[in-house]
């Protein structure tokens, strides 16, 4: 099962995101049985936003969220324009801000970064019936 929205610069707002992604995994879970666990539903809807608001802030052109379902895993993947790979920063409790990256990677179970002309595209899973976030 696939979705895709486009994040066409200015109109795209990061709350639609989160709404699609949160109506694509209801639709698998209502209309094709699914097991998607409320947990799971919440921190696909974290992920998308903190990626879209990283896209919104970085990448000068279009963007998309791709979702996708696998038996047991979402998927969530983000391409933009921007050539430049996110930096990781390291945690600091202090810093206000810029903790995005720091946040997906603490809840993904995996994510890759790739190159993809003419910008790159992230890529996250995460279990569908997690039944609670994992502990730092």
């Amino acid at each position: 099962m696939d979705a895709v929205f486009p994040l066409g610069g200015e109109g795209s707002s990061i709350a639609d995101a989160r709404n699609f992604a949160a109506a694509f995994l209801g639709r698998a879970r209502d209309e094709h049985g699914i097991p998607v666990s409320a947990c799971a539903m919440d921190t696909v809807q974290l992920i998308v936003s903190e990626l879209v608001t990283n896209t919104r802030k970085y990448a000068p052109g279009p963007a998309r969220l791709l979702l996708h379902i696998t038996p047991g895993t979402a998927q969530i993947t983000v391409w933009d324009t921007a050539p430049a790979l996110p930096t990781p920063l390291n945690p600091d409790p202090s810093r206000i801000g810029q903790h995005g990256l720091e946040i997906v990677k603490m809840l993904a179970q995996d994510i890759s970064v790739v190159p993809d002309p003419p910008g790159k595209r992230i890529t996250i899973r995460l279990p569908l019936d997690r039944e609670a976030l994992p502990t730092p």
